[in-house]
């Protein structure tokens, strides 16, 4: 095993733990901003613009993430031969995770447009979502159960 392999790695899960932290807290954002009175506009403001620098930095955030991935997919041959069920499971939750963060951009904008009709209980469980693709990926990759 290469150093530079490590590093890219290393660098893979520090950024690929940054995005999720940022899947994390924007739905909660999105909870409080369902719970805002129609007459608080000042907190309503502050929460939006607390979801939009949020969601640019997991944004940010993520492009590395899975430039990195790829890296250690194509470049080192992470997942590939025999066995490798565990990678193609992984990616499809990756696809699962990148459609889950444009569904928060979406959110975000019927705010903005004051187009929100879902109820904070609705937001309290798609919160849970990011934990449970974040839960599944990390067993993938760890346990490589086939």
């Amino acid at each position: 095993m290469s150093s530079s392999y490590l590093w890219v790695k290393a660098f893979h899960i520090v950024f690929v733990a940054s995005w999720f932290a940022g899947l994390f807290y924007m739905p909660r954002l999105f909870v409080n901003l369902a719970m805002v009175s129609a007459d608080s506009h000042a907190e309503r403001e502050r929460l939006l613009l607390m979801a939009r620098k949020l969601y640019r930095f997991a944004s940010l955030l993520m492009v590395p993430a899975l430039a990195l991935g790829f890296v250690l997919w194509l470049y080192y041959g992470v997942g590939r031969g025999p066995g490798s069920g565990w990678l193609h499971a992984k990616l499809l939750l990756v696809a699962a995770v990148i459609g889950y963060h444009h569904v928060c951009s979406r959110l975000l904008r019927d705010f903005e447009q004051m187009k929100n009709r879902r109820s904070q209980r609705w937001f309290r469980v798609f919160n849970e979502v990011s934990v449970l693709l974040f839960a599944a990926i990390v067993v993938l990759v760890v346990v490589k159960p086939f």
